[in-house]
């Protein structure tokens, strides 16, 4: 009959139960292991329904698929590939430091590859396997029922050697992962059995025997506070490099280096993989190809060999250091020991895990000693009752033929000789053959030697000291028939890995242009000349000009300055590297530019180290000077370049100068300042700067340019009118920083000239009322004094502006060019003068 009763609850309550009760079983029952045998149930299962089979290593290999169906029917009512897949783990030499299934077919292989289908492979316990199971029928541990209760399980195995911190363990449960590594068997085993004789050994003590992780597959571990961490927390960090060396064959021109040992589960075929690709990309100098040797013998299986092939004249412990990072031939690994133990999960320490096991050990020796000691003292008792019965074996007889039958004679021999139920039966049992003087020596010896037997079980039963002198015995016994070689090789603290540049890049001249619309390419010199080598044979978007060219080398690195204070580093050879007649790409998919983000500086840097320093002009007159050196960086995320003072500020030009020159700056109302570059002083990156000009009201910086001391050129100023003006920079006068600067333009009442740009050399196209790109030919255009008038020269004015960049030319000039720096120079001038290629733009200037 249903009920008719309604329960109020609410959804969080219901839904939080239910879930806890789910993370509970997850936790508990599928991907923690426990902290006595070191397996999660289905591995535990998978053990168990072998030996209980007979599946062991003493006798022949059976099919995979009869054990998963028996597991899987009987145990473990889950998916077969599941209970496959975990026999195939604990077969691999490569997961497991000491296999606990020996496998016969293909149960995969180091790069990964799948195993054959269970109804191909075969597979058996391993000798160290049975060891876990070793007296498993003497309740020496609790059995359970399975899920329908029709058998039983055990909760634990014996475990007669530390499996958890021999095999490691790996699983992710519901808030709950754990990590823990493989260990050497002899070195767990000592720290074992010092952790019984002194229970208050310190950690350090502990750790003389187990010096850290002992891999399958070997490779070198460095980061001994990390183990040391993990050993007292449960949680630690380490890497795991793999182990090379170099061969130099006789007369090659190539060395290779070998790696014989990878890191602990990383897929073979992976990591060729990743080198190759850094090889194809040539992004390692001096590396020229990179194969797989090793062997596919089974003598050979466990034996790793990658060959990379140098150049002979290679360093090749930097193209090592380059590969360790950024490839997996180096990896950081985790320790996080959380582990089953007392019904709750743990995360435990060294100490913690051998206090666990050894008091399972106790245990388990303990119940073992106790089935004993019944079953031999039960032994005992009918053997006293066998002699005694040959001894008046007559009697006996004619009282068991003189009885009706089995019952009748047992009770006549109980109530007339005394013999109890179990003597009674041995003695009816007792076959003819046996009633010789012989048999009665045998069971003389038998006696004597049940009693030493006896008296043994009792010591051990009765004393802590004895027990512990038991189970180092056989943990010794274990050790000497197991143990192998430590194959981890233990090193001090994690090594700094410096990486040289011109390892991480194939170092090559090349040719880098950028455009005012933000175009970015890398080119070379040979795509350069084979089309004529000018800017006109250059691709690039219609209406778009060639801002800035310069020739460089890939191993150099770029900066890019933002208007708002911002700045990006990235390598040349970052850039992508098209023809020259390819427009390239966005300047976008090079570095990470924020949509409102406009580039207003540009260089490429050879050295970091030389003398220069790094201008920032602000629209509200500020200028910022700081040291190049300070610009050098890893990180290709955007970095603080400098500071505003102001929200209504913004950064209009970014340059890249000396220490020896001067200042000449210009505003939109045509004011003009030149001051000496000494003047600023230096500060940090990120700072504000000092106040180059003082400004009229609603008045702002359109640029400021680096110039010579003794500077003989002219600088053309064009205006929104479409206006030019030359002027010799000498002609503009000396002043202070923050004066108010002189008139550059002779003022208009009705129509006040605005400046649109600054320039010296540079060529220039004009943005015109009639929706076009008209070059500024300022030639035609005299040099008078500062104050002066100029002449239109753009017809309709000027909408905005676009700078084309000057190739380098051997070609004498009319007019004399000094090796500054300055807006407008050619590549080459600008190299000479700072020794770095220099350039201004401002991707804000764009037409409509």
């Amino acid at each position: 009959m249903l009920s008719n009763q309604i329960i109020n609850q609410s959804f969080a309550e219901i839904m939080g139960k239910r879930f806890g009760d789910y993370a509970n079983l997850v936790i508990l029952s599928r991907a923690i292991p426990d902290a006595r045998d070191g397996l999660k149930p289905v591995q535990r299962r998978i053990l168990y329904a072998m030996y209980q089979e007979g599946n062991t290593n003493d006798k022949p290999y059976r099919k995979s698929a009869k054990t998963v169906g028996y597991v899987m029917g009987t145990y473990h009512p889950h998916g077969d590939s599941a209970i496959y897949e975990t026999m195939v783990r604990m077969a691999q030499w490569w997961k497991m430091r000491q296999v606990l299934i020996q496998g016969h077919g293909n149960f995969g292989s180091l790069d990964a590859d799948p195993p054959a289908a269970m109804r191909y492979t075969e597979s058996r316990l391993s000798a160290l396997a049975n060891e876990l199971l070793r007296d498993i029928e003497k309740d020496t541990v609790t059995f359970i029922p399975n899920y329908d209760n029709s058998a039983q399980q055990p909760a634990v195995l014996p475990s007669r050697f530390p499996n958890l911190l021999v095999n490691g363990a790996s699983g992710i449960a519901v808030g709950f992962a754990t990590d823990i590594p493989t260990h050497n068997l002899g070195e767990v085993i000592d720290a074992a059995i010092a952790q019984m004789k002194n229970p208050d050994i310190s950690l350090d003590e502990l750790m003389k025997h187990v010096k850290g992780p002992d891999f399958p597959t070997g490779g070198i571990v460095q980061g001994l506070s990390g183990i040391r961490k993990a050993f007292e927390t449960g949680r630690g960090q380490f890497i795991i490099r793999a182990k090379t060396h170099v061969e130099e064959p006789k007369g090659g021109k190539v060395k290779k280096i070998v790696v014989s040992e990878i890191p602990y589960e990383v897929v073979k075929s992976k990591l060729v993989g990743q080198i190759d690709e850094l090889v194809m990309d040539r992004k390692i100098e001096g590396a020229l190809a990179v194969r797989d040797e090793t062997g596919r013998k089974e003598a050979e299986m466990n034996k790793v060999r990658i060959v990379v092939d140098i150049r002979k004249e290679a360093d090749e412990q930097a193209i090592l250091n380059y590969l360790y990072k950024n490839t997996d031939l180096q990896i950081y690994y985790n320790y996080n020991m959380n582990v089953i133990h007392e019904g709750t999960i743990h995360q435990m320490g060294l100490k913690g895990l051998l206090k666990a096991y050894v008091d399972h050990q106790k245990e388990v020796v303990t119940k073992r000693c106790e089935y004993d000691l019944e079953r031999k003292s039960k032994r005992e008792h009918i053997v006293q009752g066998l002699i005694r019965a040959k001894s008046i074996l007559r009697e006996i007889v004619d009282t068991i033929m003189d009885s009706e039958d089995r019952a009748d004679a047992k009770k006549n021999i109980m109530e007339k000789y005394g013999f109890s139920d179990e003597q009674a039966d041995a003695i009816l049992s007792i076959q003819l053959a046996s009633l010789t003087r012989l048999d009665i020596v045998k069971l003389e010896k038998e006696l004597a030697t049940l009693a030493k037997e006896i008296e043994e079980l009792k010591a051990i039963l009765a004393s802590e000291k004895r027990l512990i002198q038991v189970i180092t015995g056989e943990l010794n016994e274990i050790k000497k028939k197991y143990a192998e070689e430590r194959l981890t090789e233990i090193q001090g603290e994690i090594e700094e890995i410096k990486i040289d540049i011109a390892m991480q890049i194939n170092a090559e001249d090349c040719i880098v242009t950028l455009t005012n619309e933000g175009y970015i390419k890398r080119t070379s010199p040979r795509s350069f000349k084979s089309v004529g080598g000018t800017l006109e044979t250059c691709g690039v978007k219609d209406g778009d000009k060639v801002r800035y060219f310069v020739e460089t080398n890939t191993s150099h690195t770029a900066l890019f300055f933002t208007q708002d204070g911002k700045y990006f580093a990235t390598l040349v050879n970052a850039f992508p590297d098209d023809k020259w007649k390819d427009i390239g790409s966005a300047l976008v998919n090079v570095i990470p530019l924020e949509k409102n983000q406009r580039i207003v500086g540009f260089t490429i840097v050879e050295n970091f180290k030389q003398p220069l320093f790094v201008y920032h002009v602000s629209k509200n007159g500020l200028i910022k000077k700081t040291a190049l050196s300070e610009y050098e960086t890893n990180r290709s995320s955007a970095l603080v370049a400098a500071k505003l003072k102001s929200e209504d500020d913004e950064f209009v030009h970014v340059f890249v100068t000396a220490e020896a020159g001067g200042i000449l700056g210009a505003t939109r109302d045509g004011m003009g300042i030149r001051f000496l570059q000494a003047e600023v002083g230096a500060t940090g990156r990120a700072s504000s700067g000092v106040k180059a000009i003082t400004l009229a009201a609603g008045d702002e910086v359109v640029t400021m340019l680096p110039t010579e001391l003794e500077d003989s050129r002219a600088f053309t100023l064009l205006t929104e009118e479409g206006v030019v003006k030359r002027t010799a920079i000498a002609a503009m006068p000396l002043q202070g920083r923050a004066g108010k600067g002189v008139q550059l333009i002779r003022k208009r009442k009705n129509h006040p000239h605005q400046l649109t740009a600054i320039y010296l050399e540079e060529t220039v196209y004009a943005w015109t009322a009639q929706n076009e790109w008209v070059p500024v030919d300022a030639s035609q255009v005299i040099v008078n004094e500062q104050g002066g008038i100029g002449r239109v020269v753009v017809e309709g004015g000027v909408k905005a502006v676009v700078f084309e960049t000057v190739l380098p030319t051997d070609e004498p000039k009319e007019e004399p060019t000094a090796k500054g720096s300055g807006e407008g120079e050619s590549a080459s001038s600008q190299q000479k003068a700072t020794g770095a290629p220099v350039s201004l733009f401002d991707l804000g200037e764009e037409k409509e």
